[in-house]
């Protein structure tokens, strides 16, 4: 049996913040003043993003999660620090309660002004925050691989990372109504089967070519293959509101990555599931979060949500302590006892009936256990 190195699955992960008027706990758009701060501490590792209202930090290369953890707690004690030091707050959630795009300001930046040319309302109306984790790939036809077979199993992760519930001022329905709102652009949500890296490869050059888009950044899948780098590149999720969360969902990511890895090396293939079938438990996890039933499609039959996460767990067992997650993901049974960010959320906002008392909850969050 060939001999795994663990250490190939490198993480990076790369969360966007809120900016939030503590007077008014509306988002604030800042004219990327604490990106300009921050780049002076951090450097590259905090960048604009297309609505002032939002600060995009991301980590280095990560050997492991732990490094992974103390990158992601450094990376909000200086954002937190420096919008504190200019009198704003920053938190961390899918959607903000109650802000409405329409008084948010675009960033002047050649890029963010052509896409919003060619989206329009959908790009000006974009005003969510969301979780990326990038697992390290040996090449770019494992990680095609790996990125098909992982496919399955996004709405499982998803369902514990919903963190949206609140849309300008109401209270959706969905656990996480981020996606919701970012299915209005093209080229999203659960991406199709590739046979090769050359079929993907391909995809995208024809895509270039036809001038449907002009690098295959603008591919916004739930999940890709970097376009860049050799990553599987995990983009489904809300961004959580705590460190230990964003943790433990980058260890399942990278988990699974390993465990498919390894069934390939005992040449044995985790079976192939059509896009339409995984929307379908995408959709559940939107709706319901942890609350609700996912298709076990081998099964063909509903299984409770949380029953079907700790299949995933005992699923990837035996990758577990090779690449050192038990802890991270040991928060897992809190989770199902205190909720999903989104759940908490909602608690918080029924207390008194208040979605100040959310943004308050989310920034309360921001810097919870580092």
């Amino acid at each position: 049996m060939a001999i795994i190195n663990y250490q190939n699955f490198t993480l990076g992960i790369e969360e966007e913040y809120m900016v939030i008027d503590p007077e008014t706990r509306e988002l604030k758009s800042h004219e990327q003043k604490i990106v300009v701060e921050g780049q002076k501490v951090i450097r590259d590792k905090v960048k604009a993003e297309m609505h002032q209202a939002v600060v995009e930090v991301g980590t280095d290369i990560c050997e492991d999660i732990h490094a992974a953890f103390k990158d992601v707690a450094l990376l909000r004690k200086t954002i937190s620090q420096i919008a504190g030091d200019m009198g704003l707050w920053v938190g961390a959630s899918g959607t903000h309660p109650f802000s409405h795009w329409e008084s948010q300001l675009i960033t002047d930046h050649a890029r963010y002004n052509e896409i919003v040319n060619e989206l329009q309302e959908a790009a000006r109306s974009n005003l969510i925050f969301g979780l990326h984790v990038h697992v390290g790939m040996e090449s770019r036809e494992m990680a095609n691989h790996i990125a098909n077979s992982t496919r399955y199993f996004l709405p499982h992760i998803y369902a514990l990372s919903t963190n949206s519930p609140f849309w300008e001022g109401r209270s959706t329905g969905y656990k996480s109504f981020r996606t919701k709102v970012f299915d209005k652009f093209p080229r999203t949500g659960i991406p199709e089967y590739f046979e090769s890296i050359e079929a993907y490869e391909n995809f995208v050059k024809l895509l270039v070519k036809t001038n449907c888009i002009d690098n295959a950044k603008k591919i916004w899948w739930d999940l890709r293959v970097h376009p860049f780098f050799n990553t599987v590149e995990f983009r489904i999720c809300d961004v959580p509101l705590t460190v230990e969360e964003t943790i433990c969902i980058a260890a399942l990511f990278q988990a699974i990555c390993a465990k498919i890895y390894k069934l390939r090396t005992q040449n044995l293939n985790f079976i192939i599931y059509p896009r339409a079938l995984i929307n379908e438990n995408k959709w559940r996890a939107s709706r319901y979060g942890i609350d609700g039933h996912l298709i076990d499609f081998g099964k063909e039959e509903e299984v409770n949500t949380r029953a079907l996460i700790y299949e995933l767990l005992d699923f990837i067992d035996d990758v577990v302590d090779p690449l050192g997650i038990r802890d991270a993901i040991s928060i897992i049974p809190k989770i199902f006892e205190t909720g999903t960010g989104a759940d908490r959320q909602l608690k918080a906002y029924e207390e008194n009936k208040s979605l100040v008392d959310v943004v308050d909850y989310i920034h309360d969050q921001f810097l919870l256990g580092i």
